[in-house]
């Protein structure tokens, strides 16, 4: 994803410091039921994952209706809107914008014809390949209307099934193509389709909704809003086709190590959120236990940085024996904004959302418990801000551990000189967000406290499951980093040009 100079280093102090995953996805396969606004509700369950833009499209059995718009999913659907939505099935999406430009155009779902049929797609993650297929597509003729991976994905579904006349082969065609972390939902007017990417970095499960319906989603809270039973994930690399005819499963690509992205249990998921029959609550809690056991302080009062911060810091103050407390009163109702701020709003920063609770803080040696530092200016105003209010130390414990490396797979930090760990030492840091003390989970610390499955932590360790074109990324490692990336022993991967690719049968 490209490089957004506003969230750099040289950011003003108060800017934006938070990570941001791409988008939640949602789908919903229930003849009969109101399908839009069973989206609508499951996207609400999934706005944490994106403020940016919000669609919903719906087949009917004879089309597709498509409506999105940037922002929240409440300021784009009216009761008039969903009313209009009607159908057998829906497909949501709900983006955070980090590559492709914002606007209507790069709203999801995208929505291409193939021949005279409609698909509608919507995408959680990040493609690292798109741009020589993109130019490939322009060539013959393809148009686009953004610059986001999401629709270069879309218009070669739509390619390759004009070629095969079979949908499920456009699909599995453009997964052997595509490469990156990706979970994807597709609808065209009588079926739904869901596939994710062969390492399962980006999460998408299924859900069942009553005896007939079924639902997937990029996390099972979203199931858990609308009423649906979770069945299990959509595995690495496989597509799952829900119509009529019921529930069909093939592998599209074949499966590779497995690399669930490990930010999500650290901050991106909700903490109802279940992952591999764990809560994420659970999770985070653990996280703060093993903290506290890892790098102890002594003071009067533990207290998180709302919202993905509270969960460790109950741990943290439990394994400790430090009273919890609150500590910083968040601001619900600031949400996302499209108006240009000014330098004084920029000053502000962090107080828009956060205050220190002086009763609480005031005459204390405080722990300050938190997610992750990624650019370190949130860190550093929350800091200063409880010593405004009277804490007479602040120790700040993270309960992961540094961001170093880059992320292409779906996080807005796709160039490393943005991290501050990666740029500075914890004293450094420490010094910099003004803090008595720091400490970070250490990386085994984290792995115990979350299920034993396969990880992707490259923004941690530089180990990448899936390799990053030269081309796509040129400039975003500093000097003197050196990722690994599998086949680093065999040259990098290549796909063919995509007028080259010989068509397969059709599985039934």
């Amino acid at each position: 994803m490209g490089y957004d100079e506003r969230f750099g280093l040289r950011a003003t102090v108060g800017e934006d410091d938070s990570l941001h995953d791409e988008c939640g996805v949602f789908g919903v396969w229930a003849p009969g039921r109101d399908v839009a606004r069973i989206t609508y509700f499951g996207l609400h369950a999934l706005q944490h994952r994106g403020q940016e833009s919000a669609g919903i499209a719906v087949g009917n059995g004879k089309s597709v209706l498509v409506r999105k718009d940037r922002g929240l999913v409440s300021q784009v659907f009216t009761d008039a809107d969903l009313s209009a939505l009607s159908g057998k099935a829906a497909i949501g999406h709900v983006r955070y914008g980090t590559a492709g430009g914002g606007g209507f155009d790069a709203a999801q779902p995208h929505f291409s014809l193939i021949d005279d049929v409609t698909i509608a797609l919507a995408h959680n993650g990040t493609l690292v390949n798109t741009s020589g297929v993109r130019r490939e597509l322009v060539q013959m003729g393809v148009p686009f209307r953004s610059e986001t991976d999401s629709e270069v994905a879309c218009e070669l579904i739509g390619y390759f099934t004009k070629k095969s006349g079979h949908l499920r082969v456009g699909i599995r065609h453009a997964m052997q193509m595509i490469e990156g972390g990706y979970a994807m939902v597709l609808l065209r007017e009588n079926a739904l389709y869901a596939f994710r990417d062969p390492n399962g970095i980006r999460p998408l499960v299924i859900g069942a909704l009553g005896t007939e319906g079924w639902v997937v989603a990029s996390e099972t809270c979203a199931l858990d809003i609308v009423g649906a039973t979770f069945v299990r994930d959509v595995r690495p690399g496989e597509i799952v086709r829900i119509s009529d005819g019921g529930i069909l499963s093939e592998q599209g690509i074949e499966p590779r190590p497995e690399a669930q992205c490990i930010f999500e249990d650290v901050y991106f998921s909700r903490p109802d959120t279940v992952v591999r029959g764990r809560s994420v609550y659970s999770m985070r809690y653990e996280m703060g236990r093993q903290l506290a056991r890892e790098a102890p302080v002594d003071a009067d009062l533990v207290i998180g940085v709302p919202d993905s911060g509270m969960p460790p810091a109950e741990g943290f103050a439990s394994q400790s024996g430090i009273p919890f407390g609150e500590g910083l009163i968040k601001n619900r109702y600031v949400a996302r904004t499209f108006i240009q701020p000014t330098q004084e709003m920029r000053e502000m920063g962090v107080r828009m959302k956060l205050n220190a609770l002086s009763d609480n803080v005031a005459g204390r040696r405080v722990v300050m418990v938190d997610d992750s530092i990624v650019r370190g200016t949130t860190s550093k105003q929350i800091v200063r801000m409880l010593k405004e209010a009277g804490a007479t130390e602040v120790h700040v414990r993270i309960n992961c551990p540094e961001v170093v490396w880059p992320c292409f797979y779906g996080i807005d930090t796709d160039v490393q000189r943005q991290l501050i760990s990666a740029n500075k030492g914890v004293d450094e840091v420490r010094d910099y967000i003004g803090a008595d003390s720091l400490a970070f989970l250490s990386l085994e610390g984290l792995r115990r406290c979350v299920p034993e499955c396969g990880y992707c932590d490259a923004c941690y360790t530089g180990r990448y499951p899936v390799r990053i074109p030269e081309a796509f990324s040129a400039g975003k490692f500093l000097d003197g980093f050196a990722p690994t990336f599998p086949y680093d022993d065999g040259g990098e991967a290549s796909v063919p040009p995509v007028a080259d690719v010989r068509m397969d049968a059709p599985r039934d």
